[in-house]
């Protein structure tokens, strides 16, 4: 790696010049910012970088946000990212066939009779599980930097953990990233009721919350309650156990099948099978009485039941209230103003609950404005490194996201890794405590000191590829300097090396919370 001495100051253009030549350079260069352009900027995205503010700046921020409000249904990823996407075993999607095929090696690995055999085939087995999963956060991860629709990839990321599975339950490896692409992904700025119902129908929430197995006579009511407690409405909405109850009966027989061939019914029930890929509705394991549910009659009819539900569930104004209420929670602030919810509520309720007209009263709302100012929202671990990943490279692509999904793992908000169905916190405060703090100084210095393995490909005899990130760039003078303290400022101009530069900025008070419209006040 070649290395390049300066003293105090840096001599900063020739810096840029050197680097640029050294490392070849790629990143956009922004004309000047105001930090409220910024702030904006920085609470819509995984992190301000500069292409993304070229972009705003060419666009305008009415014309930007509407973009990203109504993205283009392509959603184009850089080349770099697309061809590392399109190697992956089921990034076309994930056929029924295919799981059948894990399921018969892992029964081939239990029929062995040799111990040894045996437990090597098991292991062959669980690191092909391992490996679909790291899969799966690998196109999370490129997507979230990379992708030019970036308050989707937000909503994503959000919708995923407001629907969370657990990705080491029976075979959810293999389901996640299906899950995230087709379940999460395609309804994330759409309507409310499709993205309750995509989740439904997809067979890693059915195996996570043990849909899978409720029946006639069977009944498990873990999915029914965790829908209305978590999904929907909300703890204290005013629904009932017997509304549990109801919504558990209807969802009998809502589960999964991986097998080609239809089950075995009798006649009279035949025509109420219905198979989409590995979901089904087998008739002979639903409960056909009739329901008491929210107070309406639902009469016993098959899948239909399942469809009367979920419109009564998404169309309670409990439900635009708590869904309101979490979106604000992520977005603004950790005790969101009542009357932004009220406001982006209404709108859920007036457009049939589209995410993206919800989104566009938050973004409009004067209360929204004003926590720009004023909220310095700490940044959860996944906004952290992704902050720091898209400032440092910008549209330079990593060449491999595992050093990434291990620091995620170690902040403990690892991709699919939330055990409980709640999700992870989102709440600020959840996330600052002493230990989250020498994590993140120390991926900072591996971020600002080097390539920190982000550009060694994961395959056998890859070398590390020459990477430097060059944060004190035209970025950093036309806009974000205007946002640090000078206490701040003046520990950076003690930095003795642009590494230690780097290190410092991504470690500073200001890097940790969300862009802010205002510099911090100095301590008196």
């Amino acid at each position: 790696m070649t290395t390049i001495k300066l003293g105090n100051g840096f001599g900063l253009a020739a810096v840029a010049i050197a680097a640029a030549a050294v490392f070849g350079g790629g990143s956009a260069q922004a004309a000047e910012i105001s930090p409220q352009d910024l702030a904006l900027i920085d609470r819509l995205t995984w992190g301000v970088n500069g292409s993304t503010v070229v972009q705003f700046q060419k666009l305008g921020a009415a014309r930007w946000i509407d973009q990203q409000l109504h993205p283009r249904t392509d959603g184009a990823l850089p080349q770099p990212a697309a061809v590392q996407i399109e190697a992956m075993s089921d990034a076309s999607g994930l056929t029924p066939a295919a799981i059948t095929a894990f399921q018969e090696q892992a029964k081939e690995a239990n029929q062995l009779t040799d111990p040894e055999a045996r437990k090597t085939a098991k292991q062959a087995y669980q690191q092909a599980l391992n490996d679909r999963a790291k899969q799966a956060a690998s196109r999370s991860i490129l997507r979230a930097l990379y992708a030019p629709d970036q308050l989707r990839e937000r909503m994503t990321w959000f919708w995923l953990n407001h629907f969370n599975v657990h990705q080491s339950k029976a075979e959810l490896r293999l389901l996640v990233g299906d899950y995230e692409d087709r379940a999460i992904r395609a309804h994330a700025l759409g309507k409310f009721g499709d993205l309750l119902r995509a989740t439904l129908r997809h067979p890693a929430m059915l195996r996570y919350l043990d849909n899978a197995g409720n029946a006639n006579g069977h009944l498990n009511e873990n999915y029914a309650r965790e829908i209305m407690e978590l999904h929907t409405m909300g703890v204290g909405s005013g629904y009932t156990q017997a509304d549990v109850e109801a919504l558990a009966k209807i969802l009998t027989g809502v589960g999964i099948d991986y097998r080609p061939e239809d089950p075995k019914l009798k006649p009279a029930l035949a025509g109420q099978l219905v198979r989409d890929g590995a979901f089904e509705f087998n008739p002979a394991r639903h409960d056909y009485s009739d329901k008491v549910f929210l107070g309406q009659t639902i009469r016993g009819s098959g899948l239909a039941e399942v469809d009367q539900a979920l419109d009564l569930i998404a169309h309670n104004p409990a439900t635009a209230q708590h869904v309101s209420r979490k979106i604000a929670t992520y977005f603004v602030s950790d005790e969101p103003p009542q009357s932004l919810i009220d406001r982006m509520a209404k709108a859920f309720i007036a457009s049939d609950g589209d995410i993206a007209q919800v989104l566009a009263a938050m973004i409009g709302a004067p209360e929204f404005s004003a926590s720009l100012k004023t909220a310095a929202r700490f940044k959860d671990p996944v906004g952290y490194v992704y902050s720091a990943v898209r400032l440092a490279y910008d549209d330079k692509v990593v060449l491999n996201t595992l050093p990434i999904q291990r620091w995620l793992g170690r902040l403990g908000e690892g991709l699919y890794e939330r055990q409980t169905p709640d999700g992870y916190p989102l709440v600020a405060s959840a996330w600052n405590g002493p230990g989250q703090m020498m994590l993140r100084f120390e991926i900072a210095r591996r971020i600002g000191s080097g390539s920190a393995g982000l550009f060694k490909p994961d395959q056998p005899d890859a070398k590390d590829r020459p990477a430097f990130p060059l944060l004190q760039n035209a970025l950093y003078f036309e806009g974000l300097r205007q946002t640090l303290s000078s206490t701040t400022r003046g520990v950076l101009d003690q930095a003795i090396s642009p590494q230690d530069w780097n290190t410092l900025y991504l470690s500073s008070p200001e890097f940790m919370v969300r862009q802010r419209a205002e510099a911090p006040h100095e301590p008196s």
